[in-house]
């Protein structure tokens, strides 16, 4: 390539091409970068240095990064930069330099290439836009996600007279509908009604199916608690049995209060649905299991057998759904599991509800977003002036 072609392809090369002295003052300058910035040959070459070619913010990071990286390594690639035009506008720009060195390996220059980079900056503008458009939508799905979960649990817990109830519903992800349930309500003037619940799977089916029951089970609240899943059994069995099989698990059961000793007397039957703990006020407990009990909704006849117990003064009664056994420890393959909630319930005998509650919710958040599951906790107990808070 003779010179005349040498320098017609430099200075008409769809790059910008500098040559500069160690010190940065530009020797050489190709017509692209000119016209980019919109100055004559005249008033750069032997005049200006490339640092004052930059905007202010990239003028500071050549002086303080980029010549001093250049000096140590002898070349830099592929750093964003801005060239100041003429007009004052800003060009985004990436450039490349290498130091070019003498036979006796002495720098004597530096070369540096300079691309466009006003394409990518529009890429990545928009690119920007979209994601803040998606953070936006999921925040608002997430929004109107969190309303609807609300709306199918109740907005607070009744006061029972006599008896100390807490609750809490620890939420897995804030992008899925969880179907865990629960709540308490007046039956009659003695007794109380309770349920908490888990619907197989996410999002608005198990909304719909976690709706049927909430409203199934407070409208057979006046039979016994066996009926009153039996009648939720047959409603789901009729309406899921075809196509699209459904299903759920379910404690549900009734509280009455003797007035003369503080005593609460507790009946309830178990859908397939992990067994409440029992924990008495003097640290002994033990998990109530049911002796049938399937899963509501599989079989149009399943049986729920009554449990009976009789919880005194300091005593509790802790239901849970399976994401409270089955979050994973640590990430791992480990379960949290019943010996692990059943240790640390014993730590809070003689505490109030809440206490438990307060600290099997803390559990939960310490595992973090590792959790694959929601979680509802429902526990009870008669009230008692030695029962600490």
């Amino acid at each position: 390539m003779n010179h005349d072609t040498f320098e017609a392809a430099y200075d008409g090369a769809p790059s910008g091409q500098l040559t500069t002295g160690l010190d940065g003052r530009i020797l050489l300058a190709n017509n692209t970068l000119l016209a980019w910035i919109g100055r004559p040959r005249d008033a750069v070459v032997g005049k200006l240095r490339f640092a004052d070619l930059l905007s202010v913010g990239g003028k500071l990071y050549h002086e303080t990064h980029f010549a001093p990286l250049l000096r140590l390594q002898g070349e830099v690639s592929g750093v964003a930069l801005e060239l100041k035009r003429a007009d004052g506008g800003r060009m985004p720009i990436l450039v490349s330099a290498t130091v070019q060195y003498d036979d006796a390996g002495e720098p004597l220059l530096i070369r540096t290439t300079i691309f466009d980079a006003q394409l990518r900056r529009a890429y990545e503008e928009e690119l920007l836009r979209e994601r803040q458009a998606a953070e936006s939508a999921r925040a608002r799905l997430q929004d109107a996600l969190a309303v609807l979960q609300q709306s199918l649990l109740p907005a607070t817990l009744p006061s029972v007279p006599g008896i100390a109830v807490a609750a809490e519903y620890h939420t897995a992800s804030l992008d899925d509908l969880g179907g865990d349930f629960y709540d308490v309500f007046a039956i009659d003037n003695e007794r109380w009604g309770f349920f908490l619940g888990d619907v197989a799977g996410k999002g608005p089916a198990a909304a719909a199916i976690t709706s049927l029951a909430r409203y199934s089970l407070r409208a057979a609240a006046l039979h016994d608690p066996a009926a009153a899943l039996s009648t939720l059994n047959v409603l789901m069995h009729e309406r899921y049995a075809d196509g699209d099989p459904r299903y759920c698990t379910a404690v549900f059961g009734t509280l009455q209060r003797d007035p003369a000793t503080g005593d609460v007397a507790v009946q309830f039957a178990s859908g397939g649905h992990p067994p409440p703990l029992l924990l008495r006020a003097d640290g002994s407990s033990e998990y109530l299991y049911s002796t049938d009990g399937t899963l509501i909704g599989i079989l149009p006849d399943s049986k729920f057998p009554l449990t009976d117990v009789v919880l005194a003064p300091g005593d509790l009664l802790l239901l849970y759904t399976d994401g409270l056994t089955e979050a994973r420890v640590d990430g791992g393959r480990e379960l949290y599991g019943q010996e692990a909630v059943q240790s640390l319930a014993g730590q809070y005998a003689g505490n109030s509800p809440d206490a438990l509650v307060r600290a099997l919710s803390e559990v939960l958040a310490g595992f973090g977003p590792r959790l694959a599951d929601d979680t509802a906790l429902l526990a009870f107990g008669p009230l008692s002036k030695e029962i600490r808070a």
